[in-house]
Order: C-alpha cells, then structure tokens, then sequence
C-alpha cells in the first residue's frame, strides 16, 4: 500500500530522520508561509555565523559538500513525503544563497539585500532559465511506480542553482555597467 502524501511536515517528522532535518532547513521549512524566503533567511543567518569563524575556503567547501548530501536529504525528505518538490523542503534555498553570499562577498549588507531579493525573485517567480530547470526534473508522466526519486530529489537543488545563477549574473551585469 502506497504511502498518502505528507503535505505538511512536522516538527516530529523533522525530527524522525537527519535527511529530513537538513532538507527542511533545520527548521525553517516548518513556517506555515512563505518556507522558502524563511530558508533563504536562515541561509543568510548561517552564511554570518560561517564567515565569523571560517575562511572562505572552508565556506566554499561547505558549500560543496552541501550539494551531494543536500541532494540525498531532498531525496529522502521527498520520497517520505511522497512529492517530487515538497515546499517545506529548503535546503535548496539554503545551498543556492549560501553560492550567491560567498561569490558575492565581500558586500556590505545593502548588497547582500539586493542580492537576497534577486535570488528570491528568481526562485519565486521562475523567469526563463529558472522556469525550464524547474520542469527539466518533474517527471509528469511517471507513475508512483516509474518515479525516479534521485532525479526528483536533484531537480529539487537545480532549480535554485540556476536561479543563484542568474542572481550572479544580474549583480555581474550591474556592476560592469
């Protein structure tokens, strides 16, 4: 008997795995609105915590290790959920403006507004780029049975990548200018 979807996760859920404790951002991806501007915040909030005590050296390769455990906790996170991109689920959000902050730094706190709400207005919305890495992963004809949950669970961190992606991109084409 197939697992009913677990729309909204709780703190016991969280709790219940370490996959799903790093998907849901620790926390964050427990807010009842808007989980992805609260991952996005805690990612900032952590992003600090990282440069007072860290190089950024160590912050990039944090950054690296995140991708392949992030994609193996969205993964797991999804397939209990039984939802290819569950909102609650913002680690995402987390690695994808973890990239932005290190490879825009140093920038002073104006800056890193600018480019939170770059990144949040192209995760959110999806223009282009954003919008076809979205779908490259949704699998819409898969059945229960015929889901690839790896791929899911990748297309889940591509998205926010490729929005991060374009966030860079913008602040590079403003600051050339």
């Amino acid at each position: 008997m197939p697992i009913p979807p677990l729309r909204r996760p709780t703190l016991r859920f969280m709790l219940a795995h370490p996959a799903h404790l790093i998907a849901l951002g620790f926390g964050a991806g427990l807010a009842p609105r808007a989980p992805g501007t609260v991952g996005t915040l805690w990612a900032w909030a952590a992003f600090m915590l990282m440069q007072r005590w860290l190089s950024a050296a160590a912050i990039g390769w944090i950054i690296l290790a995140s991708l392949p455990i992030g994609w193996w906790a969205c993964t797991v996170t999804a397939r209990r959920m039984a939802i290819t991109d569950p909102g609650a689920i913002v680690w995402d959000e987390v690695v994808g403006f973890w990239l932005v902050l290190w490879l825009v730094t140093p920038a002073g706190l104006l800056a890193q507004l600018v480019a939170f709400a770059l990144f949040r207005l192209f995760d959110a919305a999806k223009p282009g780029p954003v919008a076809w890495a979205d779908q490259l992963f949704k699998q819409r004809r898969a059945t229960p049975a015929t889901l690839s949950w790896g791929a899911a669970g990748f297309g889940i961190l591509f998205d926010d990548l490729v929005a991060a992606f374009c966030t860079l991109l913008v602040i590079a084409l403003f600051r050339g200018w």
